[in-house]
């Protein structure tokens, strides 16, 4: 009898989802047109005339940045560059060679370089012998945070302790007291895997989130708390309500952005994860198709090697848990065939 029942619901499970999980797939779009951390229209020439081993574009976009203090972008572009100069990096040692002393160049260089000392078994040491790279890339421009941001990655590296962080922390807000990148670079340091706690990660997070201006991602930060806590594992009910209430924040500054925006993109992701960490499935289904085509790396890749597939996965994973829990017939449906 237990084992008639439970293929019974086995039954009805697969029934609903063939019923329910096609509908369920609008406004999404078709797996073949989601890409990984797609570039925006402004950085995506600057990557083809570098792969091609032109690095003008590349510098003229950082230039402008730079000059209408367009910070985020800024930060955004140096890691896409940096990225993309650790397999290919011709263009930026012409760039250098041909401007050794360029603010942008330096910057660029300086984030590479962090990148590949993180990488490498001797992770603090090669991180200290670096930091003359991110020293020059401050002083080329002393009002850009960008170097700051990179130095904050570096500090938590190389096991900076909490006074000289701060010490960092406080170089960084005086150039751009609201920049994302800086706060995430923070909040990594703060957080249990490296230097601080759950709990003090959380706080900075919801404190810097109250201060942030209106439509800015730093709102996000609470999110990205409640992300490392559900990696963790072991929540409570007051955890609980505080990533609650940590991804109710992230849904109205979601919604302050278009649909298939890539600036948002990447906090669209990591909602999305949280939603389904905490079995919000419609609302997360909701992110995905405002995600678009805009899959990030992260926060799939802290699950798997295969951002992609997981992020097509899970938003697979979401439309079936919906299906199973809708109705084969809806009230109005079982009323009407019951009158005839």
């Amino acid at each position: 009898m237990v084992h008639t029942m439970s293929l019974l619901r086995a039954l009805m499970r697969t029934a609903r989802m063939i019923r329910h999980t096609p509908p369920l797939a609008d406004g999404l779009p078709p797996a073949e047109a989601v890409l990984l951390d797609a570039p925006d229209e402004r950085l995506s020439p600057a990557l083809v005339s570098a792969a091609l081993g032109d690095w003008e574009p590349a510098a003229k976009l950082l230039a402008t940045t730079r000059e209408s203090a367009e910070w985020e972008n800024r930060d955004r572009y140096v890691m896409r560059l940096a990225a993309f100069a650790h397999n290919r990096e011709e263009w930026l040692t012409t760039w250098l060679a041909a401007a050794p002393r360029d603010a942008d160049a330096l910057v660029v260089k300086a984030e590479l370089a962090v990148r590949r000392a993180w990488e490498s078994p001797a992770r603090a040491e090669r991180l200290r012998e670096v930091g003359p790279l991110i020293d020059a890339a401050a002083e080329a421009d002393p009002s850009d945070p960008v170097p700051w941001r990179i130095s904050l990655d570096h500090a938590r590296g190389t096991h900076a302790t909490h006074t000289a962080f701060e010490s960092l922390w406080e170089q960084a807000v005086r150039r751009s007291s609201h920049h994302y990148g800086c706060h995430v670079a923070a909040l990594q340091y703060l957080s249990a895997q490296w230097y601080g706690s759950h709990r003090e990660c959380f706080d900075f997070a919801e404190q810097a989130a109250a201060d942030a201006l209106p439509g800015s991602l730093v709102q996000a930060l609470p999110v990205r708390a409640a992300f490392a806590q559900l990696l963790k594992g072991d929540t409570t009910a007051v955890l609980n309500d505080r990533i609650d209430a940590a991804a109710d924040l992230a849904i109205v500054l979601s919604a302050d952005y278009r649909a298939g925006d890539p600036w948002p993109a990447e906090v669209r992701n990591l909602l999305a994860f949280v939603l389904m960490g905490r079995g919000r499935w419609e609302e997360a289904l909701e992110q995905f198709r405002l995600i678009g085509p805009c899959a990030t790396s992260f926060p799939w890749t802290s699950v798997t090697d295969d951002p992609l597939g997981q992020f097509l996965a899970a938003r697979d994973g979401v439309r079936i848990e919906i299906a199973s829990m809708t109705p084969l017939r809806t009230r109005a449906e079982r009323s009407s065939s019951a009158g005839h």
